[in-house]
């Protein structure tokens, strides 16, 4: 069995980790640096910083910040965040990210999806997916969720698998920061049209959430980011919380 993953999840605003509902309500939650050591050392499988800052200085100050967290950390870490080009990409590969998440700018250009892939490589590539329920549909979504798209979830992650994207990380924006349990019908028909892994975000209230995401969601990997950053659950309390489930983790 291959190992599910727990990847903290820490939103970058001017060098600043924050966090709030559908992004709003931003409050200060800690360093960025120091956080992220922090979980790599209580067991974190990996983690991933976005860069939710809309100025010119904010997106140098987070390639800063990326250099800092590539000397403290020894697991692997995703960047994402206004990355709207293979230049992007290679400023932020370079700095020591060890993946690139991509979502508004695919959505705009998905032929950027397969030249960083043929450029780097699919598993430097993931795409992230914000999407909320319209009618019966699950749409893809801009702007924090504020700016509706016509790209179906299913479709549009099936063709980005196809353009080179190495995982997908699919956040529902309907349970986005409320802690109320994942979409796990949604995870597990999504998971069953890829071949390539889904992380699951936006929802995890508890344990038990994460579990379920796990096992019946069949997603690869929980990102969560509140339940950590509050001190609500540790991630060495979390692993072993989901070891006694039977689901297979490293500890």
């Amino acid at each position: 069995m291959v190992a599910k993953r727990i990847i903290p999840c820490l939103d970058v605003k001017d060098g600043k980790t924050v966090k709030g509902i559908n992004f709003l309500g931003l409050k200060e939650v800690g360093d960025p640096v120091e956080l992220g050591a922090m979980y790599a050392a209580q067991g974190a499988d990996e983690l991933v910083y976005l860069d939710i800052s809309a100025t010119l200085e904010g997106r140098g100050t987070f390639t800063e910040l990326v250099k800092a967290v590539a000397m403290r950390i020894d697991i692997p870490f995703t960047v994402g965040g206004g990355i709207s080009s293979l230049s992007d990409s290679a400023r932020l590969l370079e700095a020591g990210a060890d993946k690139v998440s991509v979502n508004s700018a695919a959505l705009r250009n998905p032929s950027l999806v397969n030249e960083i892939a043929e450029h780097f490589g699919s598993q430097f590539v993931v795409v992230a997916v914000d999407a909320r329920t319209v009618g019966n549909k699950w749409l893809a979504t801009t702007h924090g969720g504020h700016v509706q798209t016509d790209k179906e979830l299913f479709s549009w992650a099936r063709e980005v698998q196809d353009r080179g994207a190495g995982e997908i990380l699919f956040t529902s924006m309907d349970h986005d920061g409320t802690k109320n349990g994942y979409p796990c019908e949604t995870y597990a028909a999504l998971c069953d049209s890829l071949s390539i892994p889904v992380i699951a975000s936006g929802g995890a209230g508890s344990a038990e959430d994460i579990a379920e995401v796990l096992t019946v969601g069949k997603a690869d990997a929980a990102l969560a980011a509140s339940i950590f950053h509050y001190g609500e659950i540790t991630v060495p309390e979390l692993k072993a919380y989901l070891h006694t489930k039977g689901i297979t983790v490293r500890i």
